[in-house]
């Protein structure tokens, strides 16, 4: 129970006629404000199971979405019944934090009303992810006890009901040329693969069952067991037999020909749709774009610089070339690059004192990706903590090809997707006080994404950048998401092709040909994504340099950053709102 609900209950059973300017009793605008939230919230656990079960959270465990067309239509009728609720509740009566609440869930409906009409629904599945990959949410769950595996087993029986809706989505999508690229899907048919064993213990499925803690007994394990090797020879296995069929035979074919988001119905219009909601602000795909000529340029010119700090005699390609292939930036085998970014994990956190005055009490670890997905996914991702502390937060690094992951990357790889970067920022958004869960849980990519690559511009004031090379992978860091900005609205805007953009990336970063290849797909079936990086970078930096400039010898790096982070990821023009808030303050 909140704060707020509780001081109410105690002052109406004493009767005691508190000051509204107290601020102890929440007003009906509060407890409306706060009653919705709380059923929207409550909503969209059981409208998404699994989404549930990755914030720790197991009363659905048993199911899966439902993704029926009649579903995802009544979903979004509940939306535009929702903005109306919420634009009936009375504004001006609530808190200036409960105005900014209501102000950002309005804003995420109004978004989400919006870009109904393109039907992205309809694009269930790419090469990142989708139902080939379902058997990753049994890697959110913790097994503790025989319900566990009970609701999983009856996760496995109802699977083939979600592989039909899915189908159905994408057959619609054929008809309505809702659809991805065919040069990306193409990556997908084996992952399907994967899926279609001939013994269900070697299913990922499979993987709750090959261990139970101790207070199950044999007898269930066989039973439990047993029941599962059933349902994944029978439910599950069929199932991806059928969408193979499907997928390789009628969908990609009917694909998108090449790259770009352009060959929508409602191209143009649905990308700077996606622009706007990615980055939070209004700028346009042509803006954007130029943003990011202008960065590669800038970037471009620091990195000749460390070409010649180090003593390379040829030019910046060459330079790139011989940071991609020479051995001594290499590590031999997976084992050895697991265990060195393990290494880097713990280097970082002693340093994190230097500027930070705040941070999170949730742990994280550093584990592999998963083997199947590893070919076509990219150097790494984090994954928060479970919302109940069931599950620390996981910085999964990719450890196929050890020979395509240059250690002079690993640092500001680490730093943007563990600390200070992703773990510190969303840890400490969860563990916020009494704010509603969608902001606790959820966020805006501009912020999220630019508070991690501003902090890879952080291991330099930290001290973690040892050498040149290290400098220069930060760089490189930075270059890709400027080269973002160009290749992304390149493909999805400029109608460019997939090696046209290649080439640009090549041409402008030292990163390697798997990875660079991995991030084009990646952007082709992500549109507008990408740019959200630079775009949040940018306004981070921009309101530091803003800081330093009013304050002078006063600023405090350690509280700048606990005003930007401790409200939780906001939209760009908020938190630009909330540090002059902060400046005029300060006077």
């Amino acid at each position: 129970m909140r704060i707020a609900s509780v001081l109410f209950v105690i002052s109406a059973c004493l009767s005691v006629a508190l000051s509204q300017d107290t601020g102890m009793i929440a007003n009906e605008p509060t407890r409306q404000l706060h009653a919705f939230f709380d059923q929207r919230w409550e909503r969209g656990l059981e409208e998404s199971p699994t989404f549930a079960s990755f914030l720790g959270d197991k009363r659905y465990n048993d199911r899966w979405g439902d993704n029926s067309f009649e579903a995802i239509e009544r979903r979004h009728r509940e939306d535009i019944a929702a903005l109306e609720t919420l634009k009936k509740i009375d504004r001006s009566g609530l808190s200036v934090t409960d105005r900014l609440n209501y102000d950002l869930y309005k804003k995420e409906l109004e978004g989400d009303i919006e870009g109904f009409r393109f039907k992205g629904y309809l694009q269930p599945v790419n090469q990142r992810g989708g139902i080939q990959a379902a058997d990753g949410v049994a890697r959110l769950i913790r097994f503790t006890a025989v319900k566990d595996y009970e609701d999983w087993i009856s996760r496995l029986n109802s699977f083939p009901e979600s592989m039909e809706q899915t189908i159905a989505l994408m057959r619609e999508g054929m008809k309505e040329k809702v659809v991805w690229a065919r040069e990306v899907l193409e990556r997908v048919p084996t992952q399907i693969d994967t899926q279609i064993v001939d013994d269900p213990e070697k299913s990922a499925f499979f993987g709750p069952f090959k261990s139970f803690p101790d207070s199950i007994s044999e007898s269930e394990r066989g039973r439990l067991g047993a029941a599962a090797k059933k349902a994944i020879a029978e439910k599950i296995v069929p199932a991806y037999k059928k969408f193979k069929v499907f997928f390789e035979d009628e969908y990609l074919p009917a694909c998108y020909p090449k790259a770009g988001i352009w060959q929508h119905p409602q191209g143009a219009e649905y990308y700077a749709y996606l622009a706007r909601q990615y980055t939070t602000t209004d700028l346009t795909p042509e803006q954007i774009h130029n943003k990011g000529l202008s960065e590669v340029a800038r970037i471009r010119s620091e990195m000749e610089k460390i070409k010649v700090k180090v003593g390379f005699k040829g030019d910046l390609k060459q330079f790139f070339n011989f940071l991609r292939t020479d051995e001594r930036f290499f590590y031999k085998s997976p084992e050895e690059l697991l265990e060195a970014y393990r290494a880097i994990a713990k280097r970082i956190d002693p340093e994190l004192v230097k500027v930070f005055r705040t941070l999170p009490r949730t742990p994280y670890g550093v584990i592999p990706i998963p083997d199947n997905i590893a070919p076509d996914t990219t150097t790494a991702y984090y994954n928060p903590p479970a919302g109940d502390g069931s599950r620390a937060g996981y910085y999964y690094v990719n450890l196929y090809k050890p020979e395509t992951r240059p250690k002079w990357e690993m640092m500001a790889l680490s730093i943007h997707e563990s600390v200070p970067g992703h773990h510190l920022q969303l840890a400490l958004q969860q563990e916020l006080g009494d704010v509603p869960n969608f902001r606790k849980y959820g966020g805006y990519t501009a912020f999220v994404e630019g508070w991690g690559l501003y902090s890879e511009s952080l291991g330099e004031e930290m001290g973690l950048y040892e050498d040149p090379y290290d400098k220069f992978g930060q760089l490189t860091y930075e270059m890709w998401r400027a080269v973002r900005l160009v290749v992304d609205t390149g493909m999805h805007y400029y109608k460019w092709d997939r090696q046209r953009a290649i080439d640009f990336f090549k041409e402008n970063a030292a990163k390697t040909d798997q990875d660079i290849v991995n991030e084009i797909d990646r952007y082709i079936s992500f549109p507008g994504q990408a740019l959200a990086y630079k775009i949040g970078e940018l306004k981070f930096k921009e309101l530091r340099a803003r800081s330093t400039e009013r304050l002078g010898g006063d600023f405090d790096i350690k509280e700048f950053h606990d005003v930007v982070l401790l409200s939780g990821a906001l939209p760009l023009n908020i938190l630009e709102k909330n540090v002059d808030e902060w400046l005029d303050s300060k006077r």
